[in-house]
């Protein structure tokens, strides 16, 4: 099983959708707290399902439960709480959530993380996919960078 991970800022569309096509991932898996905000641009939740379906051939899905809470993200964005900090509340969240016991296998097998930093570094996309590759056997994780 692979789940991959992509960031859509500081891409084109042309490197983000071509990156994804490269996949050869089925499903692009939305873990945005908020995806319908003006500044995704192409990335605008129903912007995004439609290109996803005519350049990628790519199904969408939402999953807020793989999302911080608005609180977790002020935080951390608006606040300035160190990484550290946020990823250990981050993967409490995910424990308590049981994500690994309620998100669907079949979901997430050959599926993309996306979420909106650019790299996965200091990003809650790699803390889901680590996370569950840690619950579930024969994960493989790869980011689209």
């Amino acid at each position: 099983m692979k789940i991959y991970t992509i960031g859509f800022t500081k891409k084109s569309a042309e490197k983000f959708f071509g990156l994804l096509r490269g996949s050869g991932a089925a499903t692009l898996v939305d873990v945005r707290l908020n995806n319908v905000s003006q500044l995704a641009g192409f990335a605008k939740r129903d912007d995004l399902e439609y290109f996803l379906r005519e350049i990628c051939g790519m199904a969408y899905a939402h999953r807020t439960d793989l999302a911080p809470t608005q609180p977790m993200l002020d935080d951390y964005k608006k606040r300035g709480a160190d990484w550290a900090a946020y990823e250990e509340r981050f993967l409490e969240l995910m424990a308590h959530r049981r994500v690994e016991d309620t998100v669907p296998r079949e979901l997430l097998d050959n599926a993309v993380l996306l979420c909106s930093e650019d790299k996965p570094h200091h990003c809650h996309r790699r803390l889901v996919a680590e996370h569950l590759a840690r619950h579930w056997d024969g994960v493989a994780v790869e980011h689209l960078v």
